[in-house]
């Protein structure tokens, strides 16, 4: 059997919310249109844990936890003319994007925000800390993950 990997995965939380997640209880991470994230997301195994990452909002911080439970899902948004995550270059016959399907797990009761996070980890323990990163799924490495799960 393979280890647990962990990951962090960002979303603002105007646009996806632990709380939108907590309500609906799994969703597809849909919209994801950087390959090196995309690639990162089909490295994901089922039972995997995400941690939830508000960004772009003050402060930013892992809010929560998920689990994947379904891999490999062709994201219907690059289809969608009407979606702002539409790829017009991308086709039915050869989809470039896909997406998995999570599902809440819990919300911390307070955030661990960026600052914390910094004085915690350095940039090779936790991508998120690395100035100008902008990437919106990244790995956790196990011992990283172990103490933040104590800390959520």
């Amino acid at each position: 059997m393979t280890e647990e990997k962990f990951w962090l995965m960002k979303s603002e939380p105007d646009a996806y919310s632990i709380d939108s997640l907590k309500n609906d209880g799994v969703t597809l991470w849909d919209g994801i249109r950087n390959y090196q994230a995309r690639n990162f997301m089909r490295d994901m195994k089922k039972g995997d844990q995400v941690f939830f990452y508000h960004s772009n909002c003050k402060p930013p911080g892992i809010v929560g936890l998920m689990e994947v439970v379904d891999l490999n899902i062709i994201d219907p948004t690059q289809f969608d003319k009407q979606s702002k995550y539409f790829d017009s270059k991308s086709k039915p016959e050869n989809p470039r994007w896909d997406c998995v399907k999570v599902k809440f797990i819990s919300k911390s009761k307070e955030i661990l925000s960026l600052p914390e996070l910094k004085i915690l980890f350095s940039e090779d323990d936790l991508l998120v800390v690395k100035k100008g990163n902008r990437l919106s799924i990244l790995p956790v490495k196990n011992d990283v993950a172990k103490i933040l799960l104590k800390k959520i």
